[in-house]
């Protein structure tokens, strides 16, 4: 797969001293200059005759761009729900923090030539694909700068430079796009994958298992994604799934579940699925995540759980924390480089946000662009009345 996509590192922006010798523990300073971690969760397996390594090697410029991302996301969705609440967001808002692990993890695991397409829980995959916190919040405020020029909104981030094809807001309509994606990359024999992610709440559908049949006849390289966040907006898995192993949903297609709040078991599983389906064909992985806001901003997220089983999740499985633990457990990175990374993201997040709120709403002109393929400024379509029309009357083209 083209090397070019490879993601670009965060840490580009925060790496500041040289490699650090470490003491013993539960990792292992290798003479390359990195380290062997050990992962703690065993993955379980379905019709798989193999596995991920159950260790990560790892260096210091690695786990602080993990890092540096990870946390900005958080604060990036952090702003998001003071921005909905203030009024700034309209419409629906689907957070991801609690989740970022899957996002970063993958990314570290795949490259850039690898198309993926998730739900409506889309900011995140945005930023990571390359877009900025300032344009992710213009696009959730409706405003110029976002990537659909403030018209698209919380669910309908796209970057087509990236390979990152939404932002659905139908729940389960990007498992059949995965599988076309997956078809391109075989069709154009680049090496790639495609990735479809869907929820727990999702993972019924019926569109789902016809893709994943067709796939599974052509040998499609496609990896669905099931991101179990626990809840389908407010329905546990128990409660809505005869069946709550997502990773053997796939029936005669193989499958995997994975720790999705493990940036180092993500970044591990993510290449062992990429090879698989370049080589073998589909795969399905289980992400077992939790999310910590509602369903969504409309949903209080506490009257189907309890605050303290999201106060457990928080202290025990926190993705940020993890990754953290990792970068001082192994002593490649001290408490101060930590802080000033967090000094440094609040504020980029801080200026974005007042960047968002005040860059101008879309021209009302962008009102009547992109609704054809290669429309010309005389094209004609109605307004609600004829006298706010745009383009000449008669002109089809």
């Amino acid at each position: 797969c083209d090397r070019r996509y490879r993601m670009r590192s965060a840490v580009a922006r925060s790496s500041r001293a040289a490699f650090a010798p470490a003491g013993a523990g539960s990792r292992r300073l290798m003479s390359s200059g990195t380290v062997t971690v050990d992962l703690d969760k065993p993955y379980l397996l379905h019709k798989l005759e193999s596995e991920p390594p159950m260790t990560a090697e790892v260096t210091r410029d690695e786990l602080l761009g993990y890092y540096s991302l990870m946390f900005r996301m958080r604060r990036m969705e952090i702003s998001a729900d003071t921005l909905y609440k203030a009024k700034h967001v309209k419409g629906f808002c689907h957070l991801y923090d609690g989740q970022e692990a899957i996002c970063v993890g993958m990314e570290a695991g795949a490259t850039w030539g690898d198309s993926v397409v998730t739900s409506y829980r889309d900011h995140a995959w945005q930023l990571s694909r390359g877009d900025t916190v300032k344009g992710v919040l213009c696009e959730l405020l409706g405003k110029q700068g976002g990537c659909a020029k403030g018209m698209g909104g919380s669910m309908h981030m796209y970057k087509a430079d990236a390979n990152f094809y939404g932002g659905n807001g139908i729940v389960g309509s990007q498992a059949p796009l995965g599988a076309g994606m997956a078809f391109a990359h075989k069709y154009n024999n680049d090496g790639c994958c495609a990735f479809a992610l869907y929820g727990d709440g999702a993972s019924n559908q019926g569109q789902l298992f016809e893709a994943l049949n067709m796939a599974a006849l052509m040998k499609l390289p496609l990896v669905y994604v099931c991101e179990n966040n626990q809840y389908g907006m407010g329905t546990s898995k128990k409660r809505s799934s005869a069946n709550h192993d997502y990773y053997t949903k796939g029936h005669y297609v193989p499958g995997i579940k994975c720790d999705g709040m493990n940036v180092l078991s993500v970044r591990e599983c993510t290449k062992f699925l990429k090879k698989h389906a370049v080589e073998v064909g589909p795969i399905v992985v289980e992400f077992d995540t939790y999310r910590y806001h509602g369903h969504s901003m409309s949903d209080p997220g506490i009257t189907y759980r309890n605050r303290e089983e999201v106060a457990q999740v928080r202290a025990t499985r926190d993705p940020v924390d993890r990754v953290k633990k990792y970068c001082l457990d192994t002593e490649l990175v001290t408490e101060a480089e930590i802080k000033e990374i967090d000094k440094e993201i609040k504020a980029e997040v801080v200026a974005a946000v007042e960047a968002a709120k005040s860059a101008p709403m879309p021209d009302p002109s962008e009102l009547w662009t992109d609704i054809h393929v290669g429309q010309t400024k005389d094209f004609f379509m109605r307004g609600p009345d004829i006298t706010t029309s745009s383009g000449v009357y008669g002109t089809v083209v």
